[in-house]
């Protein structure tokens, strides 16, 4: 299991059978401080953010419609759905990671239930 500290990195999506996509910038909130932080404050994100461990999430005070993906242990994709501001998520109970990007984005990354992602950490705060 991989200690995972806040920072970036970059987002990868497989297809399950070997094909990979673009390298999608990454943010990672790992600290119990960016977790709660996640996108409050902000008006868009370049890219995505990564919580974890994480199995749910909620969009009060949001100034944007979300997307949501819920990833499993080994970044299997449990399930996506699109949040607008003010809702609560419900919690998936096999989730250990979330990542969240502005809507729409997802669906044209190909992240769908059953895709797989990889995670590569780049760099970290102090």
């Amino acid at each position: 299991m991989a200690q995972w500290r806040n920072g970036t990195g970059t987002l990868t999506v497989t297809d399950g059978q070997g094909g990979r996509g673009e390298a999608i910038p990454l943010r990672i909130a790992a600290s119990y401080r960016a977790r709660s932080r996640g996108l409050l404050g902000q008006d868009g994100i370049d890219g995505a953010l990564m919580i974890t461990p994480c199995g749910s999430v909620h969009s009060f005070r949001m100034r944007f419609t979300i997307d949501v993906a819920y990833l499993d242990r080994k970044f299997r994709v449990v399930a996506v759905h699109t949040m607008k501001p003010g809702r609560l998520g419900l919690p998936r109970l096999r989730a250990r990671h979330v990542i969240e990007s502005e809507a729409g984005t997802m669906k044209k990354w190909g992240i769908r239930p059953g895709a797989v992602v990889a995670v590569e950490q780049t760099g970290t705060d102090r």
